[in-house]
């Protein structure tokens, strides 16, 4: 079964709550369109580097949170602005996969920090994303995201 998203998120500023969008615009090069990292005012956009372009998580992740911790987060609660499902994130670091007409890079890991710990108030947060916070991604050629897209690698979807 291929991987699909299941959700899209974003923050107008670094410490904004997310909002959930049905569709978006992923600029190459850039970001989403309106996201605190395409408007350069995200928490680390001091340092710009092409993985913090867009961000993705497990569905999978945030349900093993519940089940293994009985922490409930909604899918935007992780500061990730896609939420997939039949996804092997960890998988796609250094390969390059498309979300819909969108053909994007995994750069690294996205781990769980202590500023995503601070804005949910949920400390445990933190060993329970260890390993499995989600995606970096770098937008190499730009479209329109929805919910529902496949999402695509070479082995994979």
């Amino acid at each position: 079964m291929p991987g699909r998203i299941e959700s899209i998120h974003i923050a107008t500023t670094a410490e904004a709550a997310m909002q959930g969008v049905s569709g978006i615009a992923a600029i190459a090069g850039v970001g989403l369109e309106g996201d605190r990292y395409a408007t350069r005012k995200g928490s680390f956009s001091a340092k710009p580097k092409p993985g913090r372009q867009l961000t993705l998580v497990e569905a999978e992740a945030i349900e093993a949170l519940e089940r293994e911790l009985g922490l409930v987060l909604a899918p935007g609660e992780t500061r990730r602005n896609l939420v997939t499902r039949g996804v092997p994130l960890n998988h796609l670091v250094g390969r390059d996969f498309t979300v819909g007409e969108v053909r994007l890079r995994g750069h690294e890991l996205c781990e769980p920090c202590n500023d995503l710990a601070r804005m949910s108030s949920k400390p445990q947060i933190l060993p329970g994303l260890t390993h499995r916070g989600g995606l970096r991604a770098e937008i190499l050629a730009g479209g329109v995201i929805r919910v529902g897209d496949l999402v695509a690698w070479s082995g994979g979807a």
